[in-house]
């Protein structure tokens, strides 16, 4: 017993150590310690500050100056979805005005494709490589798109890369086996029927049911025609 009594006093000493050594850290670094503390509140506060009262109010006026510009997109009004009408908004404005809010990312999608399907790649290819998301669909089309304005400027090796990068962005029927066809096209034109045969069988054998996938068989029959297997 008095053995075990002895052991159990070590602990409390022991513990009592520790609290002792904390009390003084704590006495020594009081400042320090209370600095700490309120530049952690003063993150908390200025983070909630700057959310309730500057970036909720920005993108709800953002949400509703791209309202117009959108229309416009969908009417294929190109210019105007890009520069407004004067009174309203086009994404250009948005960008340059909301910026950093995610309506203002989604404007930089928006813009490069009015760009694309404008002809006008380089710009289309920038504004595209800006947006940055993570939404299943427009994810994987922005990628896409970079790879259609690549093809477009001739530069297939980067293209295929995008087509690729897409298809694989966040697998979807919508999305991947467009982006694995026009793969297996751009392999073709570079000559490469090795990598345009596996890319065809890919998309015959993940996306089965896809509308890319009913021709699928006449393309992967050329590519291994290309490569003596048939």
């Amino acid at each position: 017993m008095a053995k075990k009594k002895d052991v159990t006093e070590e602990r409390i000493e022991a513990v009592e150590s520790a609290l002792s050594k904390t009390e003084q850290f704590i006495e020594s670094n009081q400042k320090i310690l209370t600095y700490v503390v309120v530049g952690i509140i003063a993150v908390i506060i200025i983070f909630f500050g700057y959310k309730k009262f500057i970036s909720d109010p920005q993108e709800k006026s953002a949400q509703s100056a791209i309202f117009e510009a959108e229309k416009y997109f969908e009417a294929d009004s190109l210019d105007l979805a890009l520069h407004g009408d004067g009174e309203s908004y086009g994404f250009l404005d948005i960008i340059d005005d909301y910026g950093s809010s995610k309506v203002g990312n989604l404007a930089r999608y928006y813009t490069g494709i009015c760009y694309l399907n404008k002809g006008e790649y380089e710009e289309a290819i920038e504004y595209l490589k800006k947006f940055s998301g993570d939404d299943i669909i427009i994810s994987g089309m922005a990628l896409g798109a970079i790879g259609d304005a690549y093809m477009q400027l001739g530069e297939i090796n980067k293209a295929v890369d995008y087509y690729n990068d897409a298809a694989n962005k966040n697998p979807n029927d919508f999305v991947a086996p467009a982006f694995l066809l026009k793969a297996g096209w751009a392999y073709e034109i570079l000559g490469d029927w090795e990598s345009a045969r596996d890319t065809y069988e890919k998309l015959k054998m993940d996306w089965p049911k896809s509308r890319e996938a009913r021709d699928i068989d006449k393309y992967l029959a050329r590519a291994k025609a290309n490569l003596g297997e048939l």
